[in-house]
């Protein structure tokens, strides 16, 4: 994949994937970000990887714009005989679907002619890719939602949003790190905390790993939320297409 090269602004330079947001494309994004990390290069202050671009932003008193892009070629270059990483971790997050916690799945069922039960299922069957990370602090962009239960965001935004609460916004879905107002369509929540200060590592995501959305009932969800209020839950994670595990991702 050919790569561009624009400014922005004096102290940044935009990279350029095409213009297809897909699997390929967020790998290649990571690909290039794994090597800028290695690379170390001087003046570089940090970079911000979206759907189809990586942002960097750097010191133009350190590196010009021009020597920049000459460094960041080589990168690209290197690019075209790398390998792509060959496994991915899956997070498999619990959520307990509609009633107070999810009172749009029936709004969501009703625009898509399911039943609550169909949207559910659609929802929790496979892995959903994190494209990037940002919004609020721990909050996932996901990727590969079915169309079969997309729906519009409401057309009276919440003026507060709970903080787990998972929603559908067109054909995106995601997660609400932390309470904010909020315009999504709400099916769920889940009692894991995606983003907690209090952490040594504050937030549990990272852009390039999956998350798999797995339905439970009321007694196990406040069993878990328990548990994570005591800082006992771990998040089940396993290796894309591998064995389920349970490594030390603990709230």
């Amino acid at each position: 994949m050919k790569v561009q090269f624009h400014p922005l602004g004096d102290t940044g330079l935009q990279v350029l994937f095409g213009s297809d947001i897909s699997e390929e494309t967020n790998q290649q994004i990571r690909l290039f970000a794994d090597y800028l990390r290695e690379q170390n290069i001087e003046g570089i202050i940090e970079w911000v990887p979206a759907y189809t671009t990586l942002t960097i932003f750097y010191q133009p008193d350190k590196i010009g714009y021009k020597d920049l892009c000459k460094k960041l070629e080589v990168i690209q270059e290197t690019l075209h005989k790398a390998d792509f990483p060959s496994q991915s971790t899956v997070y498999e997050i619990p959520v307990l679907y509609g009633g107070e916690v999810g009172p749009d799945l029936s709004e969501v069922a009703s625009y898509n002619q399911l039943s609550e039960d169909e949207v559910i299922s659609i929802h929790s069957a496979q892995p959903y890719l994190i494209y990037m990370m940002g919004f609020v602090p721990g909050f996932p962009y996901l990727g590969g939602m079915p169309k079969e239960i997309a729906t519009p965001r409401r057309e009276n935004p919440r003026a507060k949003i709970e903080a787990g609460s998972v929603g559908i916004a067109g054909e995106q879905t995601g997660v609400y790190p932390l309470e904010t107002p909020g315009g999504w369509q709400i099916i769920g929540r889940t009692p894991v905390k995606l983003y907690d200060p209090e952490r040594e590592e504050p937030i549990l995501l990272s852009a390039g790993a999956y998350i798999r959305f797995a339905p439970v009932g009321q007694k196990e969800y406040e069993e878990i939320e328990e548990a994570v209020a005591r800082g006992e839950y771990k998040v089940k994670s396993y290796a894309k297409g591998g064995a389920h595990d349970e490594r030390g991702f603990k709230q």
